[in-house]
Order: C-alpha cells, then structure tokens, then sequence
C-alpha cells in the first residue's frame, strides 16, 4: 500500500524543519568563532549543546544558557524570528523594577541587542528570585521554580 498524501507532506515537514535546524546549528558554529565577542567561546558550546540535549530549537535557544529565566525572557521579547522586541524588553524590566534600560545600557555598537538582552536577564535574575515572581505587562506574574530562585536570590 502506498502512502498517503498526508503521510509524503508531513515527511517533507518534518525534513525542512530538521534542515532548518541544521542551519541553526551551523549559525551557532560559525558565531562561537567571531573574534570581539563578550561571550567567551567555552560558554557557546556549552549553550548550544545545553540546548540541544534539551531538545530546544531555534538559534536564540542556543545562544543562552537554558535557564528558567531565559526561557521566559526568549518567549517573552523576541519576535518569531528571533529578534529582539526592545519595547517589550523595555516593558518587561520595567514591571520588574528595573527602569531605563536604553539610557542605563546605551551602547549601540554591533551586537547591542544580545548584549542587551544578556545583560537584562543577568539583573532580572536576582530580582525576579527575590521577588519570586517575574511580573510580565498584561499577564498574571510567572512564578519561578524553587532551583531557580535558591540559586538566583540575594545572600
């Protein structure tokens, strides 16, 4: 019997997607060897291969370190194509008391986005473990898994 039409498009689906992910990786690769960046290229591997032993796709998955807070943070300001949403980051610290990101943080050289992401969520962490709660514009505020907020809080 020979398969069905579903069958043959699902196939396809699931061989672009696999491809993508491939080109994702590769993206990755080729990051972790650019020279300048404030991410040392020991942290890149262990990110991507953090990521992909958790079965996470996409390059934004691979480019933090998989924590809850970073799972939160990717989900919550970039865009489906992974982007930075600077409104929406903006907004997210300010519900978390941490205002005036873009005067606090103003370097716009290039890169500026992730770094200003990275350091966001580095400041978020301890504020969000001890409040323990990550205050989100619009929705109910997300509460943090005990690990997270032990290992985060202020000593």
């Amino acid at each position: 019997m020979g398969r069905t039409k579903q069958a043959r498009i699902l196939e396809v689906v699931e061989e672009v997607v696999d491809t993508q992910e491939l080109f994702d990786i590769a993206a990755v690769e080729a990051d972790e060897r650019k020279p300048h960046s404030v991410v040392k290229v020991g942290y890149k591997v262990k990110y991507k291969e953090r990521a992909m032993a958790a079965g996470l796709k996409g390059k934004a998955a691979k480019r933090s370190n998989g924590d809850w807070l970073a799972v939160q943070m990717r989900e919550l300001v970039l865009t489906k194509k992974e982007k930075l949403d600077l409104d929406k980051l903006e907004a997210l610290c300010e519900a978390n008391e941490l205002p005036g990101i873009g005067e606090r943080w103003p370097n716009r050289n290039k890169g500026w986005e992730g770094r200003l992401r990275m350091t966001a969520c580095l400041v978020l962490r301890k504020i969000v473990a001890d409040n323990q709660a990550l205050r989100v514009p619009g929705e109910a505020d997300r509460i943090p898994p005990h690990e997270f907020v032990v290992k985060n809080e202020t000593r």
